[in-house]
């Protein structure tokens, strides 16, 4: 079957190598996606396991949509009775270009009548939308004329890992944190340092990809349970194999800390949903007063734009600037920013500076190499 992830700009080469790590074939990066071919039990285990992307897409149908009218003919003779039943709830997302149908909200509305009016001749009622939390989701794409239905086999998107019970003003969307861990090449050789942890985002991330586990271990609903294909038996085997993959972590190896007390909070209770959080130490403190870190990698996502305000952000990424040159040799910082102006003010030159893109934020992960 042939599917189509979705993921952050700049991340397609990125996702490419991790699909095929999880078996994928067929690899071809896209802009802001990747397509690829598996099996059911692969589109289960990619759903299950993969950290980077937003969602998986399996491609349904495909035919001309030059106009609504066609859009809706051939939608409403497909058997949309194999993939959900009347008495399941769905939602439709939609974008269109560069063909006759100009409006995708109007190009979601005729599919939704389409479906609507299928089942209504099939078995005399129709089944419900549920714009929030729909047992099914569709996405449906005109491109120059040509209409594409995808199944959602995510079943909404994956960054909602589940662990993050407790919060703090704009935290790091939690693929952007899988993207900028993986980018450390952090592999566990040194202990990794969050001295500005916030609620914990990057550690849990960290800890996940040590431990081998699931970027979906704590999700109970997916998309892939409508797919043609599959069984609760094939699930439960594909979900124990990878989390009979989960390791334990070291005392010691993952900490951070933070000036809010809601922060530090935060963070531990985040960790302690997922197995080994306990042994991520999380103390109250400013790194201000800190002898330094040392013989360590250091990752963090400073507070800033909504966080705090961007003159005080400045001042606060030059101190931590200081610290890093004056107090933390030997070591690799890399730091996320959304706000790719307010590197400057870190006052250190890059080893290399990589895009991330987290929501409408132009982001990137800078390294540093402290001699």
């Amino acid at each position: 079957m042939k599917i189509l992830g979705q993921i952050s700009k700049g991340l397609e080469e990125l996702g490419a190598v991790e699909l095929t790590r999880l078996g994928a074939t067929s690899v071809v990066p896209v802009f802001r996606g990747v397509f690829f071919e598996t099996d059911v039990a692969g589109a289960m285990r990619i759903n299950y396991t993969s950290r980077l992307f937003d969602r998986f897409l399996l491609q349904l149908v495909s035919f001309p949509g030059h106009t609504s009218d066609q859009l809706y003919a051939k939608a409403v003779k497909f058997p949309w009775e194999d993939t959900f039943s009347v008495e399941s709830t769905f939602a439709i997302s939609s974008a269109v270009s560069g063909g006759g149908i100009r409006h995708s909200q109007w190009a979601a509305l005729k599919l939704k009548d389409a479906i609507a009016d299928h089942f209504r001749e099939l078995c005399g009622k129709r089944p419900s939308v549920d714009r929030h939390d729909a047992d099914v989701n569709l996405d449906l794409r005109i491109r120059d004329n040509k209409a594409e239905i995808r199944l959602d086999l995510s079943g909404g998107a994956l960054h909602r890992r589940g662990y993050r019970k407790e919060t703090v003003a704009a935290p790091i969307r939690e693929t952007v944190a899988a993207a900028a861990v993986e980018m450390t090449e952090w592999t566990g050789g040194t202990p990794l340092v969050d001295p500005m942890c916030g609620s914990g985002t990057l550690l849990c991330e960290a800890l996940m990809k040590y431990c081998s586990v699931p970027a979906g271990f704590l999700r109970q609903k997916w998309g892939f349970f409508r797919m043609e294909g599959f069984s609760q038996k094939l699930w439960q085997s594909v979900k124990a194999e990878a989390d009979g993959a989960i390791t334990a972590l070291p005392p010691g190896l993952l900490s951070g800390s933070d000036i809010s007390r809601a922060a530090v909070s935060a963070a531990r209770t985040n960790l302690a949903t997922l197995p080994g959080g306990g042994n991520v130490a999380i103390t109250l403190g400013d790194w201000r007063n800190s002898p330094g870190i040392t013989s360590s990698v250091i990752l963090t996502n400073p507070p800033h734009g909504i966080r705090i305000f961007e003159d005080t952000a400045g001042s606060l990424l030059g101190e931590f600037g200081d610290f890093l040159k004056q107090r933390c040799a030997g070591t690799r910082a890399f730091i996320y920013i959304g706000d790719t102006a307010l590197l400057k003010k870190v006052g250190l030159r890059s080893t290399w500076r990589k895009e991330l893109m987290s929501g409408g934020l132009d982001g990137r992960l800078a390294r540093y190499d402290l001699y």
